[in-house]
């Protein structure tokens, strides 16, 4: 199915939308105060090692200190996944067994004040730290690098064999003595020039590291990933995607450079968006956001599905609703079911719905009806490029499943508990009201006018005034108009009012 890749940039945050037959399947967003820490390398400090959970506090410089399990210590094979496929004959064992530390205590493994390489694998969650591992993996366009890890993996997306064998046998080539490496979906094609360029920048990376490493003392990060807009080139263009369009002409020109010296195939597939309407607003995205923050979502037939995050889990219900059916009432369960699994597959991929899932589907007497809605649903999942793992349908008809979770879920980022219902429901938080407004009074400006008012909550108004106040500059500057907030202690937190005079 043809893609395509959309990003909205402003100086506070940018945004990435990833369509599929025109329908945002995935989407994120990266503010500059919390960019996302996954992939970062850092050199840190073992201050506390916790025999009785077999894991250690390591401090990189951090408000809170990352937390390392023992098995990340071990042999984190699982951590290279989706792009790793297990070797016959067992090579994934054997090398772990090579490492050595397959049942050595973490107290034996790490001592308190040692310094460390870690790398993050998970963004800080909630209450907790980030969660780090001692083996690095340094991601390309088509490699993917691991120092120190004899493998070669290949990605389990790139189907044909003829191509697999080809990949493998470049791979074992130009693969240098002592390091591993994960062949990405996106080197199906590639060519051996291609693929040892991308390896040289790796290892180049590497090399620079070390360096750093010997250089500085711990805490210190040795290595910043790429921002979102770099990482959306590297990690989400694939063959399937016609074009990659953005609207901010800085960030353009910065990936086209970027493209030309690095992805040169790619660089026809890039577009500069310049259209009067908002990117996201034009491509019908803003509403998909909007849907995706309720918790209640109506399917196509009248049925709907209710999305519960709570902090251990996620629960998602299936309901009949409108929908009556127009034969028995097994024959109508079982095709709202059907149309839920779709919906549910979307929304679970689209609202980055991560940790433990249970999904509760409307009771099926029949076995075959249940074996029927697992099928639809283990088929769905199969677009998701996170790991997931999916149970079999119960006698109660529910489905258990986990799904790899590395960073908030969209819910998570884009709101914070209600204060009007003690933590019961969310709202949106001021700084996405912020940012709302900001987005509305550019496209106000752009219809004439000299003056804007903005009514606002005193939380969002004071946010705009305060912290917020040369972004408004910025806009004032750029389009020529004079924005005037005020604040309403009479409103709702999410309400706001911006009129052009």
């Amino acid at each position: 199915m043809a893609s395509e890749i959309l990003i909205n940039v402003t100086r506070e945050e940018s945004r990435v939308g990833l369509l599929e037959g025109g329908q945002v399947v995935e989407f994120y967003v990266e503010r500059k105060r919390d960019a996302s820490l996954v992939s970062n390398i850092y050199k840190g400090r073992a201050v506390k090692i916790l025999p009785g959970m077999q894991s250690a506090f390591v401090d990189m410089g951090l408000e809170k200190a990352a937390f390392l399990y023992v098995a990340d210590i071990k042999a984190d094979i699982e951590e290279y996944a989706p792009f790793l496929e297990e070797e016959e004959k067992g090579n994934s064992i054997e090398l772990i067994s090579k490492r050595g530390r397959s049942d050595l205590p973490i107290e034996e493994l790490i001592q308190e004040g040692q310094e460390l390489l870690v790398q993050v694998s998970k963004d800080p969650i909630g209450s907790k730290g980030a969660r780090v591992t001692s083996y690095v993996t340094l991601p390309g366009r088509y490699l993917v690098l691991m120092p120190n890890v004899e493998h070669i993996g290949i990605s389990k997306r790139i189907s044909g064999e003829e191509e697999r064998i080809r990949l493998k046998a470049i791979v074992e080539n130009i693969k240098p003595k002592g390091y591993g490496l994960i062949i990405r979906t996106a080197s199906e094609g590639c060519m051996e020039d291609e693929l040892k360029k991308d390896l040289e920048f790796l290892l180049l990376l590497w090399e620079n590291i070390q360096k750093k490493k010997d250089r500085v003392t711990a805490p210190c990060l040795l290595y910043n990933d790429l921002d979102l807009v770099f990482r959306s080139v590297r990690d989400l263009m694939s063959q399937d995607v016609e074009r990659f369009v953005i609207d901010s002409e800085e960030e353009y020109e910065r990936i086209k450079e970027f493209v030309k010296t690095y992805f040169p195939k790619l660089l026809d597939k890039i577009e500069l968006y310049d259209g009067q309407e908002p990117i996201f607003d034009a491509f019908g995205i803003e509403l998909d956001i909007s849907r995706a923050l309720g918790r209640k979502v109506w399917l196509k037939s009248g049925g709907y599905i209710v999305v519960d995050q709570t902090e251990a889990m996620t629960v998602i219900d299936v309901n009949t609703g409108k929908f009556v059916g127009k034969e028995g009432l097994e024959d109508t369960i079982l095709k709202t079911n059907l149309e839920a699994v779709k919906e549910i597959a979307y929304q679970i991929r689209f609202r980055n719905l991560g940790g433990i899932i249970i999904i509760d589907f409307i009771d099926m007497e029949r076995p075959e009806n249940r074996e029927k809605v697992f099928n639809a649903f283990t088929d769905a999942m199969k677009k998701d490029r996170a790991k997931n793992t999916i149970f079999h349908i119960s006698e109660l008809g529910l489905i258990q499943m986990t799904r790899k979770r590395v960073r908030e879920s969209l819910g998570r980022i884009l709101c914070e508990p209600c204060p009007y219902c003690e933590g019961k429901g969310f709202v949106k938080s001021p700084r996405t009201l912020c940012y709302e407004i900001f987005r509305k009074i550019k496209k106000l400006a752009k219809r004439g006018g000299e003056k804007i008012i903005v009514t606002a909550h005193p939380s969002v108004a004071e946010l705009i005034s305060d912290e917020e106040q040369l972004g408004l500059e910025a806009i004032e500057n750029q389009y020529g108009v004079k924005v005037i907030v005020r604040e309403n202690s009479n409103l709702h937190q999410e309400n706001y009012e911006v009129t052009v005079l």
